[in-house]
């Protein structure tokens, strides 16, 4: 292809068909979808389909011949799930893409049910069966939000359930398409308003019984992965006891009917009322009973004799510590004269040794100093020279002298 510019562009007509050549150069595709919309007016030619992906919101327009729509069996209706041998067409004056089959085959049950069974291990093998990651319902939810068909027996079945075990229950109720193609899509988005609601406490997607068909949305990938990432507690209540969507594995509960959800999400008030008596008589007699005990143990302490006369022991005690005060206060007499005495003999040896009495007795202390002038005990007259000067300390004071001449010549 040559390259454009600003200055030579394209037409419209010259892209379009560009598109179209290397469209139709493209062979063709078995494709599987499901059926979301059937035109076929009487007198034409061509048949209109809408075929989409049910677990992406993908679709695109098939067209085949008006006859082979009708060969087709079982005939079909919205929702079926068929594959389809088509080649892409590229229409011109639209700009649209469609395909153009040739072939279309119905998806038996049997298939059905094996792609199922296949999702089942692919689902249990990345552990959203597992019963760890399952969330037990609280046990009197403020709010609870109920995803089921508009005016549908599921939805009177688990409002009036509830609502006559706890009166004072309170529904959040989004109405959604239960089957066909567009139900997977609504229910989806419907689980994702409630679990974003801080007042819903238990989400509720309930449904009657069906066909393998009608229930297959509640088998469907994209809706049991959305469940298991809810972070509010689900319950599966799809058909009846043998029916089982692989939304019952995924969910945190399964409720065999909507009859049983609306049983499992809330409590009975009259069993709980009579519940609560029972307790109230079981607490009232063990009370009783313990009050029995008590008074049976405070007779018995009350008998003993210490309690009977409490002031006798106390005198006793009393005489006791009497004799034990007296007799410690004569030790400490005792002990204190013999320090004394002690004390006083010490004394008089130390005064007896001591140098004030010997100075006492007429000697005297002599005191020189030296160079630096810090006075020391004269014990020879070598240590000072004519006119040093001295201290000399008696019994009842101190004076102080000079020395005249040589004293060692004296």
């Amino acid at each position: 292809m040559s390259e454009t510019t600003a200055e030579n562009p394209w037409p419209v007509r010259t892209v379009a068909r560009k598109i179209g050549d290397w469209v139709h150069r493209l062979g063709a595709v078995w494709v599987e979808g499901q059926v979301t919309q059937i035109s076929a007016r009487p007198g034409t030619s061509t048949a209109f389909l809408t075929l989409r992906d049910p677990s992406a919101d993908v679709s695109m327009t098939v067209t085949c011949p008006t006859g082979l729509l009708r060969t087709v069996e079982p005939p079909l209706r919205e929702g079926a799930s068929v594959v389809v041998f088509a080649k892409p067409a590229f229409f011109l004056g639209r700009g649209t893409i469609s395909l153009r089959a040739t072939e279309i085959r119905a998806v038996g049950i049997g298939e059905l049910l094996a792609r199922i069974e296949r999702l089942r291990k692919l689902l249990a093998a990345e552990g959203l069966f597992s019963a760890q990651r399952k969330r037990k319902l609280p046990f009197l939810p403020k709010g609870i939000g109920l995803i089921t068909g508009r005016a549908s027996a599921a939805e009177h079945d688990v409002l009036v359930n509830a609502q006559a075990r706890w009166p004072h229950v309170a529904f959040k109720v989004v109405n959604t398409a239960v089957q066909g193609p567009t139900a997977v899509p609504q229910i989806i988005k419907a689980l994702s308003t409630l679990d974003k609601d801080p007042d819903v406490e238990v989400i509720v997607i309930a449904r009657g019984g069906g066909s393998v068909e009608d229930l297959l949305p509640f088998s469907d990938e994209a809706l049991c992965r959305a469940v298991s990432a809810a972070g509010t507690p689900v319950v599966s209540a799809i058909g009846h006891e043998p029916d089982t969507p692989l939304l019952d594995h995924v969910a945190d509960l399964r409720a065999s009917t909507p009859t049983d959800a609306a049983k499992r999400i809330v409590p009975d008030v009259r069993e709980e009322t009579q519940r609560v008596r029972q307790m109230r008589d079981r607490g009232r007699r063990a009370l009783h009973g313990w009050v029995d005990t008590q008074a049976r143990l405070l007779n018995q302490l009350r008998s003993r004799p210490v309690l009977a006369d409490p002031l006798g022991p106390i005198d006793r005690r009393a005489d006791d510590v009497e004799m034990h005060r007296e007799r410690g206060r004569r030790a400490v007499l005792t002990t204190l004269s013999r320090e004394q005495a002690a004390l006083a003999s010490a004394r008089a040896r130390l005064t007896a040794l001591g140098p004030a009495a010997t100075m006492a007795r007429g000697y005297a202390v002599v005191q020189f100093y030296d160079e630096a002038g810090n006075p020391h005990v004269l014990r020879s007259v070598s240590e000072i020279k004519d006119g040093a000067k001295l201290r000399i300390r008696v019994a009842d004071g101190a004076a102080k002298a000079a020395v005249q001449g040589d004293p060692e010549s004296e």
